[in-house]
């Protein structure tokens, strides 16, 4: 275990939630907390509103581009808010929980179950039905495709065309999925402690084996060339620079420590990565020379780090923790 070499502790705005912090965001520039007891927190520490966005249930699923937080609840609805707090339903699938989300340029999916909709910025609804329940879901970075990860693999999906999904197989139970910012790579987080990716260019299998715990947070650098990947007493980095991807290659560690990491978010601009712990500890690491940067020292009763996120220009990190508590670093100028 190393020690951070510098802090910037004194640069956090830390406050109380009120509830497990499920996702975190930013809407023009304004931190947004979405929260286990169905409210999302919007604004400033100290003088943030309280939106119910899920009345008498919780948020089981956040996304957000900026503009708009929409979140996914134990309700069966899909509610998008601004930044001025003003709420809307985008759907309602009574019945049934909505844990995936994804959004991109206006377009809005989420999965209940097996269902897969996708609602794009005019308001027309296209739906897929998976071979079985949908864990995950994102937007490919070039074109209208949606990547969902299932049983047995991930599909690829365009909903405005007419052919069936493609189907990127490999047995086992996939949760998350993300995919490269330059559109050449697909991973999925899977149940047996493992990541497994694929080549879209011929589908070529990628297996990242070796944690501890299952990888649930996922992050990719600006580059498209690193994973960071939690589950293990270290963040793993990936390499994705060449045509290859990580096969033959060793991954890099940042932040050892004796609590295993829960929570990784890449800077949006440099080769940083931020690092959150299951004891609440959260660490800036420096991909280049391995430096680190204390943000914050765990407190009793912390909880793990649920939710961690950098604004778009990489000047401020909001974060939140499994005891409802929350806040912000501001980088110095």
């Amino acid at each position: 275990m190393t020690e951070p070499t510098s802090s910037l502790t004194k640069n956090v705005q830390f406050f109380d939630a009120g509830a497990h912090v499920t996702a975190v965001g930013f809407l023009d520039e304004a931190p947004v907390f979405a929260l286990g007891d169905g409210v999302a927190v919007l604004g400033e520490p100290g003088s943030a509103n309280r939106i119910a966005a899920h009345p008498g249930g919780a948020i089981l699923s956040a996304v957000s581009d900026g503009k708009l937080l929409v979140t996914g609840g134990d309700d069966g609805r899909v509610v998008a808010t601004s930044a001025d707090g003003a709420m809307r339903e985008i759907a309602h699938e009574k019945g049934r929980w909505i844990d995936a989300l994804a959004m991109r340029a206006g377009n809005v999916a989420w999965g209940a179950g097996r269902e897969v909709r996708v609602r794009d910025s005019a308001g027309a609804v296209k739906a897929y039905s998976a071979p079985t329940t949908v864990r995950g879901l994102c937007f490919m970075p070039k074109g209208y495709r949606l990547a969902l990860s299932h049983y047995n693999g991930v599909s690829l999906w365009f909903p405005n065309a007419a052919a069936s999904p493609s189907l990127l197989e490999w047995k086992g139970s996939h949760l998350d999925v993300v995919a490269s910012p330059d559109g050449r790579f697909v991973v999925s987080s899977m149940q047996e402690n493992s990541l497994h990716g694929w080549r879209i260019s011929d589908a070529r299998n990628m297996r990242m084996s070796g944690y501890p715990k299952k990888s649930r947070s996922l992050s990719w650098s600006h580059d498209g060339h690193w994973l960071a990947t939690s589950g293990a007493d270290a963040c793993i980095v990936w390499p994705f620079r060449d045509k290859d991807g990580p096969m033959g290659k060793a991954p890099r560690e940042c932040g050892v420590r004796a609590a295993k990491v829960s929570q990784v978010a890449f800077h949006p601009r440099t080769l940083v990565v931020a690092v959150g712990y299951e004891d609440g500890f959260i660490l800036l690491c420096r991909l280049g020379d391995a430096a680190e940067i204390l943000v914050r020292e765990p407190r009793v009763g912390d909880g793990a780090v649920t939710a961690l996120i950098w604004d778009a220009i990489g000047a401020r990190l909001a974060f939140g923790l499994d005891s409802g508590g929350a806040g912000l670093l501001t980088l110095p100028a």
